[in-house]
């Protein structure tokens, strides 16, 4: 047992970061990927349209950014069931070389069409990152250090999107091979390849998984009497059939959608809305974007390394609830006023920590908290990913609201009410905070 006086970090060994580090790898990747998609799509656009195209270009953004989402969501359900059959760092390693090809061919799409379907591919195989990473962490580390852990793997998104940023700042002020430059971020997006190597090595797998498997223990959420059986239940249908678990399964996922159709929908148009800011104000256009972006991924890493520690003073239920108010907080405030460009700035930090930040870190702090480790990546990514089958349409209709209502600020502050759901499910989940993994 720890003390109040220990540190979080007492029990921490070389091991618990090199688990960190292989898993934290992973969705680095994962996050640049999803972010460098947000930023070159104007480009990308402007490439391949053709001549009399009649569809607006921001609805076949929508549905590059929406098929990427559809892709994840199966992907990444399909890999969370595999997880819990074959082992969390298998299915992490094929994910990642999958989805480093898969991302190089992108820059090679010759059309629109080529591209959404390589986005759809590039989903199916980003999609069980997630939640392989989270399980190795969480199984791993120390109960008291988990949280933490957890929010510093979560940061991995925030850094890749950063790391996308800033390789697109230097990109747009360099222009290496003129308006084409776009595709360069899909060439470093394959680089990942590269570091399956090191994941083999830097990852072990879960001791928990392992010892669930071997001694035949089925139990959900660790509440029912353990289901010890030669035949193993699916994974999905456990989870489904205990009416404790099918209840925290459809709870959370409410705040999944809200925090993915948010996030995706509409803070992910705040690039081409600062644009036109910057347009309005006089300054020169390809310069306020990129920087905002920068400023906005960092604010997301602040809240990711935060995020744990907070977590853990105030109770998982008031972390959600505190999320949710400033996401919907800050995204009314960004879109309905025409802020000068710096105040906007701050702004789009703040934006940051709470609607990429905030909003991602709950799902790898509670949810590993919710399940077992029998079924826990089949359930988390159930969530996490099956969300994404949901929300995949909203960007679509946002890419219909950005045409129809005035442009992004507008369809943004729409789309952003949905934060509003994030408010009242919190209230009727259970509070984990303190409790050994079930």
């Amino acid at each position: 047992m720890t003390t109040q006086t220990e540190k979080w970090n007492a029990g921490v060994t070389p091991r618990h970061w090199r688990i960190l580090t292989g898993s934290y790898l992973g969705w680095l990747f994962d996050g640049y990927e999803a972010y460098a998609l947000v930023i070159a799509m104007p480009f990308a656009l402007a490439s391949l349209s053709v001549p009399g195209q009649t569809t607006p270009g921001s609805v076949y953004a929508g549905l590059a950014i929406g098929m990427t989402l559809l892709g994840w969501g199966i992907g990444g359900l399909a890999g969370g069931v595999l997880a819990d059959y074959f082992g969390r760092k298998r299915v992490m390693l094929v994910s990642v070389f999958l989805y480093a090809v898969l991302s190089g061919l992108t820059a090679f799409s010759t059309s629109l069409t080529m591209l959404i379907g390589f986005r759809f591919l590039t989903g199916l195989a980003l999609g069980s990152e997630w939640s392989t990473g989270i399980a190795l962490v969480a199984e791993s580390w120390p109960d008291r250090a988990r949280p933490k852990g957890l929010g510093f793997l979560q940061s991995g998104f925030g850094m890749g999107a950063f790391i996308a940023a800033f390789v697109w700042f230097v990109l747009g002020h360099y222009q290496p091979i003129g308006k084409e430059s776009w595709r360069l971020l899909f060439i470093v997006g394959a680089v990942p390849a590269f570091f399956v190597l090191y994941l083999r090595r830097a990852l072990e797998e879960s001791e928990r998984w392992l010892t669930a498997v071997r001694e035949k223990r089925w139990s959900v959420t660790g509440n029912e009497n353990e289901i010890a059986s030669d035949k193993r239940p699916f994974t999905l249908k456990s989870v489904f059939t205990s009416a404790e678990a099918r209840r925290r399964v459809w709870l959370t996922m409410i705040l999944s959608i809200a925090t993915t159709t948010g996030w995706y929908a509409g803070s992910a148009m705040l690039p081409s809305y600062t644009e036109l800011l910057a347009k309005a104000y006089g300054e020169p256009a390809g310069v306020w974007g990129p920087r905002m972006a920068l400023i906005y991924t960092a604010g997301a890493v602040t809240a990711y390394l935060l995020s744990g520690f907070i977590a853990d003073a105030i109770g998982r239920r008031k972390f959600l609830f505190m999320t949710f108010s400033g996401c919907l907080v800050i995204a009314w405030l960004s879109f309905s006023i025409q802020w000068p460009l710096g105040q906007f700035m701050i702004l789009s930090f703040v934006n940051g920590m709470f609607t990429l930040g905030f909003a991602y870190s709950w799902m790898a702090i509670y949810l590993v908290e919710l399940f077992t480790a029998s079924v826990r990546t089949s359930a988390a990514s159930s969530i996490f990913n099956g969300a994404r089958l949901i929300a995949w349409v909203f960007p679509i209709i946002a890419g219909s609201l950005v045409a129809n209502f005035g442009g992004p600020g507008n369809a943004a502050f729409i789309i952003s009410s949905i934060y509003v759901l994030g408010l009242i499910v919190p209230w009727y989940l259970p509070e984990t905070n303190g409790k050994p993994l079930p």
